[in-house]
């Protein structure tokens, strides 16, 4: 393979620039549908409350960090906002890159974020570029461990504030239920990363930790749960006085983490009389860049050409 034809390209959900560009940014999620306007009005509200999703910057962050540790030109492509999927392409046939290596910035798999990457991905390809897609990272160890660094020493300090061990919500955002039940697996690789990632925090039993999914929409059916208000309330009625909160499920800062988590869910703990902690994100963690970092080499490592999963060559 040669090294200076071969590329590697995070894919990530993308984040508007501000406020104001809601709409347009709803309009790429939706394909076009229109959207409600008091669905517009809250979305805007959110993104008003946190100022800026850091998104793309912490992606490009990252990275630039894989790019330092790899020795190879890491690209960066948004399915719904800037830098889009078809300007990362663009780059990378001016760059003539032949052989592309694509990792979801979505740890667990799910058609509805993994899989939507992927089509547009390949929706984009021109022939003379083969690429690769991992598929799912869920449980790669040095995840995991980025991970448990930052809710173990997060969850002693927690614990001896309370004065008592402090329970854990593991959260992932949510997705459709006639998602799971079609068979898509992200439902257990969420729940196998926290799992992982519980059993690495030592002292951190079992009866601690409970899953939940956050952020789900406002539209389309039923979505998967329970939300993480219930497990609040189930934490308040077993006598714990607070309790931290550990997404597994994202990689970096952006409104779910610090709206939804920050803002919604720690409102609901103090209502609740209830102390809240959330665990650090891994933004650019050393650990977590390693991880991808890992990741990469060994897909990269075990290709010959790059011409399978979803190859187009």
């Amino acid at each position: 393979m040669s090294q200076q034809r071969t590329a590697i390209l995070l894919l990530a959900h993308g984040s508007p620039d501000s406020p104001a560009d809601v709409p347009e940014f709803m309009r790429y999620i939706t394909g076009g549908r229109l959207v409600p306007e008091v669905v517009m009005e809250e979305i805007r509200h959110r993104y008003v409350r946190i100022g800026k999703s850091p998104l793309t910057e912490l992606t490009v962050a990252q990275a630039q960090a894989m790019q330092k540790e790899l020795r190879l030109p890491v690209y960066v492509g948004m399915r719904n906002w800037k830098p889009f999927i078809a300007d990362a392409v663009r780059q990378m046939t001016v760059a003539g890159i032949e052989q592309v290596l694509a990792i979801c910035l979505a740890p667990q798999n799910s058609s509805t974020s993994v899989g939507l990457y992927k089509r547009a991905l390949m929706a984009e390809l021109r022939p003379d570029i083969s690429v690769q897609f991992v598929e799912a990272w869920h449980d790669h160890p040095l995840l995991i461990q980025a991970f448990v660094e930052k809710l173990e020493p997060l969850w002693k300090d927690a614990s001896r504030d309370l004065g008592a061990p402090a329970p854990v919500i593991f959260t992932a955002h949510s997705v459709p239920t006639r998602t799971v039940q079609a068979g898509d697996p992200y439902d257990l690789q969420a729940k196998e990363t926290a799992r992982l990632v519980g059993k690495h925090v030592e002292g951190l039993g079992a009866g601690l930790q409970r899953f939940a999914f956050q952020s789900q929409g406002m539209s389309g059916g039923p979505w998967l749960g329970p939300t993480v208000e219930k497990v609040i309330l189930e934490f308040k009625k077993e006598g714990h006085k607070g309790l931290i909160v550990a997404p597994i499920g994202f990689v970096c800062d952006h409104v779910e983490v610090l709206y939804d988590v920050d803002i919604r869910f720690k409102e609901f703990a103090s209502e609740q009389g209830m102390r809240f902690w959330r665990t650090p994100s891994l933004n650019s963690s050393p650990t977590f860049v390693a991880a991808l970092s890992a990741l990469a080499s060994t897909h990269l490592g075990a290709a010959s050409g790059l011409n399978v999963s979803g190859s187009r060559a």
